[in-house]
């Protein structure tokens, strides 16, 4: 079981991540299964995206980062852009139906989506520096096309958490809907979008591509480093905190400088 929930409503196609007891975050079998999901549905009118239990999307699993398996994360980080660029490439509209939270790869999510519709209880942000980890497949280069290269920063670096308005003041995201309206809310951007030529819709997405093309080569070189980190100290640490619950020690087990004592000749 794949926990990734498919269903065809008319002509649009919901993609539902259902593991809710970790935030939806997603494992490697889980990113291939939305991969398809997205590549499938290239007949519908629209795709959208979302989660269940509360939460949007935490991004890629961390439970087995405290004593990561190489290649099995370099499986993860690579099906995840995989991810990302299916929804870029897909023909149709795709669109982030968020209610709760859209964090680390979840936030990217969104990014790489056509648009965004959150509930007012959403919250958005990236967690990698934080868990040992940085946000390549999108927040550290697209999200700056979106929001701005300082607040797109802000976001990535300093992990920030921000509210369903801040976000749409950011252009993060297209709407804020009341709690419990996203349902309705996505299905009225869908009556517009049927209205609309299927054929030049494509062709407006894929032209609107432009800049995701352009951080493609910054991705893959991102990912590199990614991979060639795995099992560093800096992982270990950020994993083991984001499991224990606690604040992580990245400077821990590093040398305090010299007091001026330890200095004197």
């Amino acid at each position: 079981m794949t926990a990734i929930d498919v269903e065809r409503r008319g002509t649009v196609v919901w993609i539902r991540i259902d593991r809710p007891e970790r935030r939806n975050a997603y494992d490697l079998e889980m990113a291939r299964a939305m991969t398809a999901a997205v590549e499938d549905a290239a007949d519908a009118d629209a795709v959208v995206l979302t989660g269940t239990g509360g939460a949007f999307c935490a991004g890629g699993a961390l439970n087995r980062l405290d004593d990561p398996d190489p290649e099995a994360l370099r499986a993860l980080f690579t099906g995840s852009l995989r991810l990302v660029d299916a929804i870029r490439a897909c023909p149709r509209p795709v669109i982030a139906a968020v209610d709760g939270a859209a964090a680390g790869g979840g936030n990217e999510l969104v990014v790489a989506c056509d648009f965004a519709i959150a509930t007012r209880r959403s919250t958005f942000g990236q967690t990698g520096p934080r868990v040992g980890s940085a946000g390549v497949l999108g927040a550290t280069n697209m999200l700056a096309v979106q929001i701005g290269e300082k607040r797109a920063k802000e976001m990535a670096m300093l992990c920030r958490r921000y509210t369903a308005e801040q976000a749409l003041a950011f252009g993060l995201v297209n709407e804020v809907v009341e709690d419990g309206g996203l349902a309705d809310a996505v299905e009225r951007w869908i009556t517009e979008i049927r209205a609309l030529s299927p054929r030049y819709l494509e062709i407006a997405k894929i032209s609107s591509n432009q800049w995701w093309h352009q951080s493609g080569d910054n991705m893959n070189a991102g990912l590199g480093m990614l991979i060639q980190a795995i099992g560093s100290e800096d992982m270990r640490e950020g994993a083991r905190a984001f499991l224990e619950k606690r604040a992580p020690d990245f400077r821990g087990g590093r040398r305090a400088p010299a007091s001026p004592e330890e200095v004197r000749p």
